[in-house]
């Protein structure tokens, strides 16, 4: 085999892992194995493709080892799942409808939003919880963690994003979780991980049944992608939560920064 081709199987399987730990812990990976597809000759649709398929299997093994924190929603896992589903769709269909152009505009300023959000989340979830029942949350046992209307709204909207373009997904819906009083990051990492999972679903059939994947590149960065998710997400439970979110806002600033600059640019 070619070494320069060897170095580019490398160079995606390095970046894949990085997304896949990256997606587990607060989202954002594919800011680095997108344009490292760019960077290995991948046609752009071709690269979204094969993208959003490589870094599926990544977000259920994120899920996977956030399973008994998962299972605190399972009440409410079933509604937020088809909510997931229909949101894909519905992002997916609206991304045929708009320009790269506009698209593009808006990537920075969605972001910005969701930083700032998950930054001040606990104070705004204070908020929240004095305006609910004083039972609503202290009284929930296991698998009784609910989600309020708000925060199905919400999700909604945060999936119809996912199914639009997918970056920085994985912030938004930790920042609209946290909005609805949930202070325990490591709770909703893993309905955030799930979630994400169930919208990449939505593309991935998409891609697979309209042949848009590169399954060479893709095959390299499945594997060492959903082990980057797996083992992201054993370690991030292993992180006080108090440096879990720090880590969470910092990684969100650099994303906003890089997009206002690259607007810049433009």
């Amino acid at each position: 085999m070619d070494t320069s081709l060897i170095a580019t199987y490398v160079f995606l399987a390095i970046a894949a892992f990085s997304a896949g730990a990256i997606n587990s812990v607060a989202g954002g990976g594919t800011f680095l194995s997108f344009p490292a597809l760019l960077a290995a000759g991948v046609p752009p649709v071709t690269a979204n493709a094969s993208n959003a398929v490589a870094l599926w299997p990544g977000s259920l093994a994120a899920a996977w080892a956030f399973r008994s924190e998962l299972m605190r929603f399972r009440k409410a896992l079933p509604l937020l799942t088809l909510l997931a589903f229909l949101g894909g769709v519905a992002g997916g269909l609206l991304l045929l409808a708009t320009s790269n152009a506009a698209f593009a505009n808006l990537i920075p300023w969605l972001l910005l939003m969701a930083t700032v959000l998950f930054a001040f989340s606990t104070h705004l979830s204070a908020l929240v919880i004095r305006l609910r029942k004083p039972a609503a949350e202290a009284d929930a046992g296991p698998g009784k963690r609910q989600v309020g209307g708000g925060g199905l709204l919400c999700q909604l909207v945060v999936s119809i994003y996912g199914g639009f373009f997918g970056a920085g997904m994985g912030i938004l819906m930790l920042a609209a979780l946290a909005i609805q009083g949930f202070d325990d990051v490591h709770e909703i990492n893993a309905l955030k991980n799930w979630l994400s999972a169930v919208i990449y679903s939505v593309a991935v059939v998409t891609f697979v049944l309209a042949d848009a994947v590169s399954w060479p590149h893709t095959t390299v960065m499945v594997v060492t992608g959903t082990l980057g998710g797996y083992l992201g997400g054993r370690i991030a439970r292993r992180i006080p939560a108090r440096w879990l979110r720090r880590s969470i806002v910092a990684l969100g600033s650099l994303l906003t920064l890089a997009y206002f600059y690259k607007s810049g640019l433009n």
